[in-house]
């Protein structure tokens, strides 16, 4: 193992980060996830399990230096945990928007603050941030999480040119819908306004029935393993939906893929 790539992941209790951490042990990576509560975790072949809470600076600077005293470095960062939200913007209060992005954002944020020394003394590493279709498109009544992605799309291409002097790159993986319990049971902004009701229930109902169909996390997972260990390009996205999205994001007038969207999200 010792001429493995060493990789740590956040967010592997379930999911995408956790079907990522056992593909990359199939690859014959050395692997480490992060958790927030160990005890309620079941083990993964192959994977250390470090506990550790992306919103607590002191939590993940432990959780590093544990991987690196075993380790002694860290190849590949893959930033997975996440948090959704759903609801109209003006429904979402200022605190619950505060934590959103303290997950989404500065959790991998902290994360690449305390990796990058040890990459930069190595001069090589791989940070792959997983952001969503929703950093490059917006979705109705789910304004702050998309909000949130945006912002880790254009943290991830700025780093990208800083780092790339220290033989690091980043790179994003932006999923669709897939099927996990984050989409399927997002928690909805507490503060209901009457006057969105009947269009936000329309939006949840179209979110629950996409994610039923949505692929296996797998799918996102090998293409996370790719952007980690393949030559590097700034965004990749899993086969089917989201590719789909992101061609027509680039190719294709704004009108109708706007039309598309409100279809998807079923308001027609």
């Amino acid at each position: 193992m010792s001429g493995s790539k060493v990789v740590l992941i956040t967010g592997v209790s379930s999911g995408i980060g956790r079907a990522a951490a056992e593909r990359f042990s199939e690859q014959g990576c050395r692997v480490y996830g992060t958790v927030r509560d160990r005890s309620r975790v079941a083990d993964i072949p192959g994977v250390g399990i470090v506990e550790m809470d992306v919103r607590d600076e002191g939590s993940v600077q432990h959780a590093v230096r544990t991987v690196i005293a075993e380790a002694q470095r860290i190849d590949v960062l893959v930033n997975s945990a996440g948090v959704a939200l759903l609801g109209a913007a003006e429904e979402t209060s200022i605190a619950e928007a505060q934590a959103l992005f303290d997950t989404n954002l500065f959790g991998p944020l902290r994360m690449i603050r305390s990796v990058l020394p040890y990459m930069r003394e190595r001069g090589s590493g791989r940070i792959v941030n997983v952001s969503s279709v929703l950093g490059f498109l917006p979705a109705p009544y789910m304004a702050l999480y998309s909000a949130s992605k945006h912002a880790v799309e254009g943290l991830s291409e700025t780093l990208d040119h800083e780092v790339r002097q220290f033989g690091i790159r980043v790179t994003l993986v932006e999923p669709s819908f897939t099927k996990t319990n984050l989409d399927l049971n997002a928690p909805q902004a507490t503060s209901a306004i009457p006057a969105y009701q009947t269009e936000r229930n329309v939006v949840a109902q179209a979110i629950r029935r996409n994610v039923r169909k949505a692929p296996e996390p797998d799918l996102v997972a090998r293409t996370i393993v790719e952007a980690a260990l393949q030559g590097w390009k700034m965004r990749r996205t899993p086969k089917g939906e989201a590719s789909l999205l992101a061609t027509l994001r680039r190719f294709m007038p704004a009108g109708p893929v706007e039309r598309g969207l409100r279809r998807t999200f079923g308001l027609g």
